[in-house]
């Protein structure tokens, strides 16, 4: 796959659980957003909490919206705290500036859109989004 469309979150949504399971890792929950930080796909498996849609998708939206994976923004949070309070403020609270918050790029390196995943450790959430992206055929910034 070449592009982000629905084919290709459900791949990513699929994989990035069957890497969770493979982990041990708690049950998760993700979500794909497209290139404009509209939701694709979403999933929570049994026993996440039903919070986590919220926290996936600020992990997406900030990454997406802001250009940067969650990674990055947890950095600059802590490198300039009132750049990413700031940044929160102009995008309604919805950034949730941690590990997890993954970009999905084509292969010209162009941003299709993000992917959140939340049930884990950040870090932990971040490398199974991560295999999900790449079984879809596309690159991610995580």
């Amino acid at each position: 796959m070449s592009a982000l469309n629905i084919d290709a979150a459900r791949t990513i949504i699929r994989e990035t659980l069957a890497k969770s399971h493979e982990m041990g890792l708690k049950p998760m929950s993700v979500i794909v957003l497209d290139a404009g930080g509209h939701p694709l796909a979403f999933e929570r498996e049994d026993g996440a909490a039903p919070g986590r849609y919220a926290i996936a998708e600020g992990k997406a939206y900030g990454a997406v919206m802001l250009g940067m994976p969650g990674s990055a923004q947890m950095a600059r949070a802590e490198a300039q705290h009132y750049f990413m309070t700031a940044a929160n403020g102009a995008f309604g609270g919805k950034v949730v500036p941690v590990p997890g918050g993954v970009i999905v790029r084509g292969a010209d390196g162009a941003i299709l859109g993000a992917v959140g995943v939340t049930g884990d450790t950040s870090d932990n959430d971040a490398a199974a989004a991560l295999a999900g992206i790449e079984a879809a055929g596309l690159k991610g910034d995580a």
